[in-house]
């Protein structure tokens, strides 16, 4: 007798693909319910609906399809054991061999917006997940995919074992069905939960060489069932990503994502800026933040907002980089790369995207909080001081406070013709982080922008900044002492402008 095959999916990529593979090369006969039935008749490929193998019609609208003994019979059936086969055979049961199923697109639709409760519920697969479940069970007697990028490696396990998968095979499938489901079950519960309860999950992508130090181990998890932000990202060559290399991707692509009208470029140590740019041209946003601060450019993470061409790419091999990050990568570029192996060159579309919360973990437990994606509004601001910024200052001042959101807390960050020209970052009291950020930039400091990510308790870092040549301030304000501030800044002829956002970053 054919084996027998299950198939029932939500997601159809590479379905018929699968099944004619099934059905032509490895004599399957195909069982399937609804939509994923139709989309194999559609393709010519003979299938038999569920409703009329179990003699069972679909009811309640659909929600129930497969939960019936003829289906979860054959999927628990132990095959060393009599009794089940005698149960199997009384009953009229075939024993089903491959399970093929994903679910109702619950994540995807909570994620639109305007989505009701009524709406998100009728997304909650039932048949689905009880079917990955009793096969994740029984993967002793059967294998289960729940992901398209699994079928190929499903095939060439029958091809290369005479037609059966292996038990290893089978037994990393139902791990991947488990994980599947507890993913799912989460994304639920959290829906239904709202902010009472904060769940965390993710599959592993693979182990790291060592966390920030090489006594620590680590591993990358993928959180969600559809990758997304780096785990949707290509490696185009270059080494294993290291832990370390994907805390200073993720903090290159939230400067990137502030900048998304004009080439940018940006490049990270320790999960700082230490050159951010804008230009005419990828080539020319490349040059400028590195040459604000070459030398500790050197061993950067680089991330693009435009895609790398060749000129670009011989800049980028003339120093030492750990990773690249772009939307896309031209070919000539990727040759000219390429003579730099070690390298690890990356595309991503969406460099835009990023998580809406921020996890930290404490003792006992953990802390979470929304994202600081308040985006800048130069429009919202209060220029506080007599004199007001001209066109070109406002801008530069905008440049300079999207730069400063990014950098670690207490952040100053100076800046002219749209590039940072010094950067205080992470020092404990915010007079040392702007001498710093002043002894960086030297003589560019004349005439150059000055960002604040908190408030002046004292007005002598607005003295200190206008004495080496700065001519315009960003600050959020808030301070018991802000009249200090600006009346040092109108004595000194500055311009400060407040925003009422502080983006402390810790």
């Amino acid at each position: 007798m054919a084996r027998l095959a299950l198939l029932s999916v939500s997601n159809k990529t590479g379905l018929i693909d699968l099944a004619r593979s099934l059905v032509e090369e490895f004599d399957f006969d195909l069982i399937s319910s609804g939509g994923t039935a139709q989309a194999l008749k559609d393709a010519g490929l003979p299938v038999t609906k569920v409703a009329d193998y179990t003699d069972s019609p679909e009811i309640l609208g659909g929600r129930v399809k497969t939960l019936h003994p003829r289906i979860h019979g054959g999927i628990l059936a132990r095959r060393d054991v009599p009794q089940d086969i005698t149960d199997l055979e009384n009953n009229q049961i075939r024993p089903i061999d491959l399970v093929v199923v994903n679910l109702y697109p619950f994540e995807e639709t909570i994620a639109k917006a305007g989505v009701t409760l009524s709406q998100a519920v009728e997304q909650i697969d039932i048949g689905g997940p009880a079917m990955l479940r009793a096969s994740s069970k029984n993967f002793a007697h059967l294998a289960v995919l729940c992901d398209p990028t699994q079928y190929e490696e499903y095939l060439e396990e029958l091809r290369q074992n005479n037609g059966v998968a292996s038990l290893e095979f089978r037994q990393k499938a139902a791990l991947k069905g488990f994980l599947h489901t507890a993913s799912y079950d989460q994304a639920i519960a959290s829906y239904l939960a709202g902010t009472e309860n904060y769940n965390l999950s993710g599959t592993q992508l693979q182990s790291l060489r060592y966390g920030e130090n090489p006594h620590q181990p680590a591993a990358w998890y993928q959180t969600g069932t559809t990758p997304t932000g780096w785990t949707a990202a290509t490696k185009l060559q270059g080494k294993e990503l290291s832990y370390n290399n994907l805390v200073d991707l993720e903090a290159a692509r939230r400067i990137i994502a502030e900048f998304t009208d004009t080439p940018a470029a940006t490049i990270i140590k320790h999960t700082n800026p230490c050159g951010t740019a804008l230009g005419s041209s990828i080539f020319e946003a490349y040059q400028k933040a590195f040459n604000a601060d070459s030398v500790s450019a050197f061993g950067g993470i680089v991330a693009l907002n435009r895609p790398i061409d060749a000129a670009t790419a011989s800049e980028l091999t003339k120093t030492f980089l750990e990773c690249v990050v772009a939307p896309s990568c031209d070919a000539e570029a990727e040759e000219i790369l390429a003579k730099k192996s070690n390298v690890r060159i990356l595309t991503l579309a969406d460099l835009s995207s990023g998580p809406k919360d921020t996890v930290k973990a404490i003792a006992g437990g953990f802390l979470v909080q929304a994202s600081d994606d308040v985006i800048a509004d130069a429009s919202q601001w209060q220029v506080v001081t007599e004199r007001q910024p001209t066109a070109s200052e406002l801008a530069e001042l905008l440049f300079a406070w999207k730069v400063c959101k990014h950098v670690k807390s207490n952040a100053i960050v100076v800046t002219s013709d749209r590039t940072t020209l010094g950067v205080g970052a992470g020092q404990m009291n915010r007079v040392g982080s702007v001498k710093m950020a002043l002894e960086q930039a030297g003589e560019k400091t004349k005439g150059a922008i000055l960002a604040s990510d908190g408030f002046f308790p004292f007005d002598d870092s607005v003295r200190t900044a206008a004495t080496a040549g700065i001519t315009a301030i960003v600050q959020p304000g808030g301070s018991l002492r802000d009249k200090d501030s600006i009346k040092a800044a109108n004595e000194l002829g500055l311009v400060m402008v407040l925003t009422g956002v502080r983006h402390f970053l810790h």
